[in-house]
């Protein structure tokens, strides 16, 4: 079965799931932040195969998510590095496993627990918050659309077209 294309669809999170590519992406991305850089490093901790993991390390530097830096003076060797782009997506990773943390393993029996390197204490939760810093509920906000927003964005965000829905 071939996977559906995202590329035409006028959504962030759309273009963001277009640009990973497949549930390997954040993964892989996830052993960067834990220190993985050459291609073997990711092949033994994801045990995933080789072929695929070439295709999924060219598409992140396709789209700028990982640099391809050569190292060594003999023969070619390589290590992919995290972008600025790449490192961005610390907070997705660290949001999606606050989640996995509260509603798939439950509170004291999170596999990582992330502490800030400098005091030792847990990081806080993320939150969304105001620009006072208050925390902010799904009911606190507006979506409107924005300066990119095709016709379908905005229909789908107009006040009519919210109150006919079901």
């Amino acid at each position: 079965m071939k996977r559906k294309r995202f590329d035409q669809l006028n959504c962030g999170i759309a273009q963001a799931l277009e640009a990973f590519g497949d549930w390997w992406t954040l993964l892989i991305v996830r052993d960067a932040f834990f220190g993985a850089r050459r291609f073997g490093d990711f092949q033994r901790s994801l045990g995933i195969a080789k072929n695929i993991l070439s295709a999924r390390l060219a598409h992140h530097v396709e789209h700028g998510i990982f640099e391809r830096v050569g190292v060594g003076s003999e023969g070619e060797r390589f290590e992919y590095r995290l972008t600025a782009k790449g490192e961005a997506l610390l907070t997705v990773l660290t949001a999606l496993r606050e989640w996995s943390d509260e509603w798939v393993f439950g509170r004291g029996n999170e596999p990582v627990v992330v502490r800030d390197r400098r005091s030792g204490r847990r990081i806080a939760k993320l939150r969304v918050t105001d620009a006072d810093g208050a925390p902010l509920t799904r009911s606190d906000l507006r979506m409107q659309p924005g300066p990119g927003a095709s016709r379908e964005t905005i229909r789908q965000l107009s006040p009519r077209a919210r109150t006919n829905k079901v």
